[in-house]
């Protein structure tokens, strides 16, 4: 892909305004600010409820935040997340935008953090990093291979911090076990079980009126045009649309995100990923969500480590590592290994020492301010990311597949090729 196609364009983003009935937003040079050293302010895109938890449990506690303005199309998710950073704030002043570009026009706001459907991941970050903001932004990291590998173009071209809301990277037991593989405590490394949560069946397919303070047509932005239903939006308290491929790759991509993440991670290939993908999964019957409800997929990398992912039927949720003299067994709130003494080994002279946070928005304030690496980057966002993307085409294929890791493409199937990138409705473009 071109820098040229990568980009949203200036052009873009004019078409865009007026397809949703609003003025053109031009960005002015003076959007490009440097944050203070003593000072970020932050504006949060998305705040139904992982985005509320971005300003209650990530942002509030850092001294060097202020939460600046909140961004929803959901007039009453705004409304409430506007009255949390006024009292935080001590004041009135926290601004409310509907649409996202006017929000990243603001040049006082020096980062963003996103808590969107999947659809609007690369939109969003590729205007933000060329608004010169710094993102954070939740898993899993894109909708599709090709919006996610211009997600990083963008960033990296841009020169912003990006923190993927892999959060998992900033928990002491997966850092722990992660060393203890990286630095050969369980031999050489042959297997990776990796198990996620079954993904969910059913939800509401009626079509009912669109909710009062819903902007229905901007929510669905790039996605295609459909009637509003309560399961596609708001089913399951809220995390419907993760079950409707048009939004989402199901859990296979939003657990998937995290746990692959580790087994990369562990398995010491941030920057690539497997050579063949296989696999098969099962979908709902009824309702409106088509996404996968269980699966099993077989990964190898060209190093010789075999990944198995798996729902939960199969793999324990969680992350298992075996070598050829012992394994670790991670995930929240469990580590375990065979032998247990691995657990009491210290890693003071080891000689691989992984990135070690203990907060991982704060890591995120803390990148921004020192100009040091996060602990989930951008492009180790993408590889992890990807290996879902792959299983989803495996499984849609029902082929075997051959992945060029450094070329981002599989070998000799145009098929699978195609499902890489998806159309955008118009006005919305890549």
């Amino acid at each position: 892909m071109s820098s040229k196609q990568s980009k949203i364009s200036r052009r873009t983003f004019t078409r865009g305004a007026i397809g949703l009935g609003l003025a053109p937003l031009i960005i002015p040079s003076s959007a490009f600010s440097k944050p203070s050293s003593k000072r970020i302010n932050v504006g949060v895109i998305g705040v139904g409820g992982r985005g509320s938890s971005h300003i209650v449990d990530g942002l509030r506690s850092s001294k060097n935040v202020r939460i600046l303005a909140v961004c929803d199309v959901n007039r009453p998710n705004c409304d409430k997340a506007k009255a949390t950073v006024d009292k935080i704030n001590d004041d009135n002043a926290c601004l409310i935008f509907e649409d996202f570009r006017e929000l990243l026009a603001h040049k006082d706001i020096d980062a963003i953090t996103v808590a969107v459907p999947d659809q609007w991941h690369a939109l969003i970050t590729i205007a933000a990093a060329q608004a010169g903001k710094h993102i954070y932004s939740e898993k899993p990291l894109a909708y599709s291979v090709v919006e996610g590998r211009a997600m990083v173009d963008a960033v990296k071209t841009a020169g912003v911090v990006f923190q993927h809301g892999t959060q998992q990277r900033s928990t002491p037991n997966f850092w722990q076990a992660c060393m203890l593989v990286r630095n050969g405590r369980i031999g050489k490394l042959e297997t990776i079980r990796v198990g996620s949560p079954y993904g969910l069946q059913g939800g509401d397919p009626n079509p009912a009126p669109v909710p009062a303070g819903l902007n229905y047509d901007f929510w669905l932005g790039p996605a295609p045009e459909k009637p509003y239903t309560p399961g596609r939006c708001t089913g399951q308290g809220g995390k419907g649309w993760y079950q409707l491929r048009d939004y989402s790759g199901g859990w296979i991509t939003a657990w998937g995100s995290h746990d692959l993440d580790i087994a990369q991670w562990g398995n010491g290939t941030d920057d690539t990923g497997p050579v063949k993908v296989t696999g098969h999964a099962e979908y709902p019957t009824a309702g409106v969500y088509d996404t996968a409800w269980k699966w099993h997929f077989d990964c190898t990398y060209a190093n010789g480590t075999k990944l198995i992912y798996a729902s939960e039927d199969e793999n324990p949720h969680g992350v298992r590592f075996e070598g050829s003299d012992g394994w670790i067994f991670v995930k929240r709130g469990v580590l375990e290994a065979h032998k247990k003494s691995l657990l009491e080994e210290t890693f003071d002279d080891s000689k691989i020492q992984l990135v070690k946070s203990l907060n991982h928005m704060g890591n995120f304030v803390d990148a921004i301010i020192t100009g040091k690496a996060t602990a989930a980057p951008i492009e180790v966002a993408h590889r992890s990311t990807t290996i879902a993307h792959l299983c989803n085409i495996a499984a849609q294929t029902g082929r075997t597949l051959q992945w060029k890791p450094a070329e981002e493409g599989f070998v000799n199937d145009d098929g699978a090729n195609a499902l890489l990138s998806r159309d955008m409705r118009a006005p919305w473009e890549i």
